[in-house]
């Protein structure tokens, strides 16, 4: 799958350790990042001890926010394949402190 459209340099890095489910997807992000799935908090590293390496995009269909807002085709295990987001938010030190994600309409 082609990732050169996602521009900004971090979510495109992370991105790439999520569909590789290497561990390194948790460096990119602050020590105790915000997250919400389909609006609702969730604890980020616990949901994504169950999602890493079992979770992938299957597809980038659309990229926004400069590069920050990813819309893709998603198999999400035992939840099935469905279209997501992912939205990325930097700090000023460029680390990820929210992620929010969900189904896309």
């Amino acid at each position: 799958m082609d990732l050169s459209k996602i521009t900004d340099v971090a979510v495109r890095q992370a991105i790439e350790a999520l569909q590789a489910g290497d561990q390194k997807w948790y460096t990119f992000f602050t020590e105790h990042p915000m997250m919400t799935d389909d609006g609702n908090p969730v604890k980020f590293r616990s949901f994504f001890a169950n999602a890493l390496g079992k979770e992938i995009f299957l597809s980038i269909d659309r990229v926004e926010n400069d590069g920050k807002n990813i819309y893709g085709n998603f198999k999400a295990g035992q939840w099935g394949t469905f279209p997501v987001f992912f939205k990325f938010h930097k700090n000023e030190k460029g680390k990820f402190e929210r992620l929010d994600i969900g189904q896309d309409k």
